[in-house]
């Protein structure tokens, strides 16, 4: 959606704060013995005290109120009774609809003790999300953002997901203008507008470009297996540059 007045700012604010202050407290509860299903509840709680509701449920009839992926699986993951453990890494990917307005947030967290190479991977994944998210400028092309992403990842020798991508968002959880690769798409010539509210979300990788689904139906894992992470903010172009709305 594109911002037309500055009460549906402060709505998208609400609802951006209550999703990233919700992705903070799982988390600060991600620890070996807990499972993804308790990691949900805190979630689902967090969420319906506040009078919001669960995007992907509302949405797609997902079933649970976030996803939490438990790698080599990297997203849409759902919530059961996986018991985390330690070194494993995990995707916690929160959104919901409050006063009809979405927020979509999410982030990777490799539960201690991991390899310095899984370090270095979540390190960079929020690099690349920041890299992406520093290219945005009103009047400027979308495929910019893919642009700097993709110089970002070739530059250290990591891959991106392809049938992953950042999208539009505010009225729904996939608003205009649709898909938004991270990865150059050079016939892209959509132009950023003033006002426009999307995410930005890399899918960061030691090698894989390609998820795949599983047979539940949802959750979606490399082929091979490889460390994949994911981060993500939502956000509005802005002249004076993105202001981010997923901020706890």
């Amino acid at each position: 959606m594109t911002i037309g007045s500055e009460d549906e700012l402060d709505k998208l604010r609400a609802a951006g704060n209550l999703v990233a202050r919700t992705l903070a407290a799982m988390g600060a509860a991600l620890e070996p013995g807990v499972t993804t299903r308790e990691l949900d509840q805190l979630g689902r709680a967090m969420l319906e005290r506040e009078g919001a509701r669960s995007a992907p449920e509302v949405t797609y009839d997902f079933p649970g109120a976030t996803c939490i992926s438990v790698g080599p699986a990297c997203a849409h993951g759902i919530p059961d009774d996986t018991v985390i453990k330690a070194g494993d890494l995990v995707n916690i990917d929160v959104s919901a609809e409050i006063d009809g307005f979405f927020g979509d947030t999410g982030a990777s967290f490799a539960v201690p003790p991991t390899a310095p190479r899984i370090e270095r991977l979540c390190r960079d994944g929020r690099r690349a999300m920041w890299t992406g998210i520093r290219s945005v400028k009103p009047g400027a092309r979308l495929n910019e953002v893919g642009r700097s992403i993709e110089g970002f990842a070739r530059k250290n020798g990591y891959s991106l997901v392809r049938n992953l991508a950042s999208h539009g968002v505010g009225r729904s959880l996939h608003d205009a203008p649709g898909d938004i690769p991270t990865w150059y798409e050079p016939h892209d010539q959509r132009r950023i507008s003033e006002g426009l509210v999307f995410t930005i979300e890399p899918f960061l990788s030691l090698g894989a470009d390609w998820v795949e689904e599983l047979e539940d139906g949802w959750t979606l894992r490399p082929a091979g297996g490889q460390p994949t992470v994911q981060y993500e903010h939502t956000l509005v172009a802005t002249s004076r540059g993105p202001v981010i709305l997923t901020l706890a």
